[in-house]
């Protein structure tokens, strides 16, 4: 088993090629993920060790996020270089977030992770779960490096547990990304938003969805309320889970498979009051993954750090106020 490794390589080739390991495939270059898919898709592997400079465009999180969908994240062992964009709390965040675990700058390193592999625990001090550091997933067609998403997104927010705040969370988001985008926000076959008093906030039933979206397809962004499992239409869906013990009774109660319904999906822990212990233990026991974890906020306040974190993890750089010239390094 050992002997089946695979290595790519660029910068720290020498390295590599040195390196008291027995390899089965060796390339050279830059590569973009298409190009590795075609390579190793099929190809039988125990563990794939990347010098991270042979990805093309590589300090672009959302290139190691599609390597990481394409590919067992637990096979992986990346080679970082020194820059200061990967070696960021934020980009090492978010390659545990991906399930990367095995990372490391040491060359020597890279051979003892092939026989101990990081597990969660080895790696938790990276991982900020309550930070701006939150796995995104881009969509390229409508994203650009230097300005953020370009085209529409449109996001829905579903109540797994009773009550999970999917209402007043969508209510929150709209006044954050509505300092820097233009943003519309929709209830599906509800009418909480008139508790809110704003006549900007929109409920439609779930067969205007469709036409709702083409109608408002100059917005940037479209914020959807999901009060059902119809997703028609909507291009992303977040689940809301609110933690407490009752509320995950009842759930799971209801439908004894929802976690492995979850598989993949994101799962946002909201009115949270779980530590970074706490998640780690509901993941382990739920087998699921979280996406990130948002604490119990006050829906007086228009500007929520937190919340603009989360943003941040969905993939959104204008976040803030930032005509006061808050968070300007996210620009």
């Amino acid at each position: 088993m050992n002997g089946i490794n695979v290595i790519i390589s660029n910068k720290y080739q020498t390295l590599l090629t040195n390196l008291d390991i027995d390899v089965i495939k060796h390339i050279t270059g830059v590569f973009s993920v298409d190009e590795l898919m075609e390579q190793f898709t099929n190809f039988y592997f125990n563990k794939m060790i990347i010098d991270i400079t042979a990805i093309k465009n590589y300090e672009n999180i959302n290139v190691i996020q599609s390597l990481s969908v394409n590919f067992d994240a637990s096979k992986i062992i990346l080679l970082l270089d020194d820059s200061e964009k990967v070696n960021s709390p934020l980009y090492l965040s978010q390659l545990v977030s991906m399930g990367i675990y095995n990372f490391t700058r040491n060359i020597d390193s890279v051979k003892f992770l092939i026989d101990n592999p990081n597990t969660y625990k080895d790696v938790a001090s990276y991982h900020q779960l309550n930070g701006v550091s939150e796995k995104p997933i881009f969509n390229e067609e409508v994203y650009d490096n230097n300005r953020g998403f370009i085209g529409q997104r449109v996001i829905g927010f579903r109540n797994l547990t009773e009550g999970a705040g999917s209402t007043t969370l969508v209510y929150l988001l709209k006044q954050h990304l509505s300092k820097n985008y233009k943003v519309k926000a929709v209830e599906v076959d509800g009418q909480d938003f008139a508790l809110f008093g704003d006549k900007s906030l929109d409920s439609i039933s779930s067969s205007q969805l469709s036409e709702y979206i083409s109608e408002h397809s100059d917005c940037e962004v479209i914020l959807v309320d999901l009060n059902s499992e119809d997703n028609a239409g909507v291009g992303e869906v977040i689940y809301l889970i609110e933690p407490g013990l009752t509320k995950l009774n009842k759930m799971i109660r209801k439908d004894q498979n929802v976690f492995d319904k979850l598989n993949g999906k994101k799962i946002v822990l909201n009115r949270s009051a779980l530590d970074s212990k706490d998640i780690e233990d509901f993941e382990k026991e739920s087998g699921s993954k979280v996406f990130f974890n948002i604490p119990n906020v006050d829906d007086k306040v228009t500007d929520h750090e937190v919340l603009n974190n989360f943003l941040r993890a969905l993939g959104f750089s204008r976040t803030g106020d930032e005509t006061k010239g808050l968070f300007s390094v996210f620009k």
